[in-house]
């Protein structure tokens, strides 16, 4: 198979490696020149500046991560060419062509896999599969949380100068971490937002939010909360969720679920799920890597559809507008 990357940032270049630790060779890219990352390794391979010429070179693949903004003027033209696509999140900065790519890949048979990595951490598959069980009984109630610092993001870049702290290129916190979205309405149902704050306070210097708390409503009227922001050091991630028989806790830099479940006389009890030995922060990249060759090959059906993506970018959208009223 022929891979096509376009653009060659951090992500691009960590899906590069993964390709070539899965034994993928045939691999262009069509570059920009914008990325503030050294591309000595490049030397062996074919780099274009032109998309058109990118895919006239016929990718059975094209991977973009290039910056959210310009998502889309990368993958309408790959799906009507009929190439797969892995596309990282969000799939747009905005709603204004989803429409016209999502009826481009209906019409051209390319399929399509949204990149949120964490579909595939083993902590929240193993939620998941708590939830399902119905291990703490009815859910209630959940709340997510993810702080970052940004400026320690990219050491070898001027963080204000990065997809995350401009808003031409689709950043902002909402954008930018919009992991929890997808990942909340995968674990609870449809979701909406029901009212959303934002925070432009901090002395980091950007034109973006750097802080948002959002309040959600998932099926069967489980609520929740979300915050993110860009602020934090040292780093947290986490999601509790409070069910009618127990509660559920993970740590996402612990890797580590606790559940606390209790019986009919009230007695508590706790278990502990850890990630297996050797874990590591690639391997969830490793596997949506060998999910997309496997999509590539007619093997599988996207774990993250096009679908999926849409809904997530509706969320961030919806968070940011309600916010800046």
């Amino acid at each position: 198979m022929k891979f096509l990357i376009v653009g060659f940032g951090s992500i691009g270049r960590r899906h590069f490696q993964n390709l070539l630790n899965l034994g993928e060779k045939d691999i262009l890219f069509y570059r920009t020149h914008q990325s503030t990352l050294e591309d000595i390794e490049l030397s062996d391979y074919q780099v274009e500046t032109d998309f058109e010429s990118a895919l006239a070179q016929e990718p059975d693949a094209v991977i973009i991560t290039n910056p959210s903004a310009h998502h889309l003027d990368a993958a309408i033209p790959a799906a009507n060419q009929g190439c797969h696509i892995l596309l990282e999140k969000p799939i747009s900065h905005s709603m204004s062509r989803v429409e016209e790519f999502s009826k481009t890949v209906q019409e051209s048979g390319s399929r399509v896999l949204v990149g949120f990595q964490f579909r595939y951490h083993p902590n929240l598959i193993k939620i998941k599969e708590l939830l399902e069980n119905q291990k703490i009984g009815r859910v209630l109630s959940f709340r997510s949380h993810w702080g970052e610092y940004l400026p320690s993001w990219h050491p070898w870049e001027d963080y204000r100068d990065s997809y995350a702290a401009r808003k031409d290129l689709g950043g902002g916190v909402l954008l930018t971490l919009s992991h929890n979205f997808d990942y909340l309405r995968w674990l609870f149902g449809e979701t909406r937002v029901h009212s959303s704050l934002l925070g432009y306070n901090s002395e980091l210097g950007i034109e973006v939010e750097d802080t948002a708390d959002v309040s959600l409503v998932c099926d069967q009227e489980i609520h929740g909360s979300l915050h993110l922001n860009f602020t934090q050091m040292p780093g947290k991630h986490y999601l509790e969720i409070i069910g009618s028989r127990g509660s559920i806790f993970w740590d996402y830099y612990q890797n580590q679920v606790n559940l606390y479940t209790f019986n009919p006389a009230d007695e508590l009890k706790t278990e502990i799920f850890t990630t297996p030995d050797g874990f590591d922060r690639n391997d969830l990249f490793i596997q949506e890597m060998k999910h997309f060759i496997d999509l590539i090959k007619g093997n599988a059906d996207p774990v993250c559809s096009i679908t999926d993506g849409i809904k997530a970018l509706e969320l961030s959208v919806q968070a940011k507008v309600k916010g800046s009223r």
